[in-house]
């Protein structure tokens, strides 16, 4: 279980979160919502060590994780899909992968797991194509096999709708939902598309002003009014 507890963060003299608390437990997806400008990717980056926390507590099944670097919270088993993606452009789909890797040592390093391309049956499809050659939605779905190829307790996905045509989205939100339904991870997901938050959501923390204004199981967003408390 990943759990947050009273995190606070600042950028000069203002301040971005205020004390932020949630958990995602192994087995669920976790779902971070606001509008734009809330705090939602600040939040993701200080889970991962991008940004320093001010205060507070990131524990990792029971660890204080909170002064790790971002490559010593890989190793302990935090994947990150950023917005944007990130993808390497001029390295191959496989070799994109295969750097999604570099934790462990040895052969294991040097084959991408065939389940990831049971997963993503596109990617193996491409996988001596470039990255940069992809569409914006395989590029996702590349980005989400490079965080599963550590093997993570915890994948954390940052707006994976944005940008991508409907027909990836489901698939996206197939393999989300087949993630947190094989028990062995937590996902943590910021997103603004609310219908496919909703679908997702085991359950829900909303951000306003840098700070968490609701929380709950997933099954009530609707009858909590959530769509229209983080519309934009």
């Amino acid at each position: 279980m990943l759990e947050v507890k009273d995190v606070n963060q600042f950028y000069g003299g203002s301040h971005i979160l205020r004390d932020v608390s949630f958990q995602a437990p192994v087995g669920a997806c976790s779902v971070v919502l606001g509008r734009n400008g809330v705090g939602k990717t600040t939040l993701l980056k200080c889970l991962m060590g991008i940004l320093p926390i001010k205060s507070g507590q990131i524990l990792l099944d029971g660890k204080d994780i909170s002064k790790l670097s971002p490559e010593q919270r890989v190793r302990e088993g935090l994947a990150y899909v950023p917005q944007g993606r990130d993808i390497f452009s001029t390295l191959t789909v496989e070799e994109n992968i295969l750097i999604g890797m570099a934790k462990f040592k040895g052969a294991k390093t040097r084959k991408v797991p065939e389940h990831l391309y049971e997963i993503f049956p596109v990617l193996d499809e491409m996988k001596q194509r470039r990255g940069g050659d992809l569409s914006g939605g395989q590029q996702q779905q590349l980005a989400i096999a490079r965080a599963l190829a550590s093997e993570p307790k915890v994948l954390i996905l940052d707006e994976p709708t944005e940008g991508i045509q409907p027909s990836i989205i489901k698939d996206i939100g197939r393999v989300i939902r087949k993630l947190a339904d094989g028990g062995e991870m937590a996902i943590v997901l910021v997103e603004q598309f609310y219908d496919f938050a909703e679908e997702l959501a085991d359950g829900y923390t909303v951000m306003a002003r840098g700070q968490v204004i609701a929380q709950g199981a997933g099954r009530e967003m609707p009858e909590k009014g959530i769509r229209e408390l983080v519309a934009i």
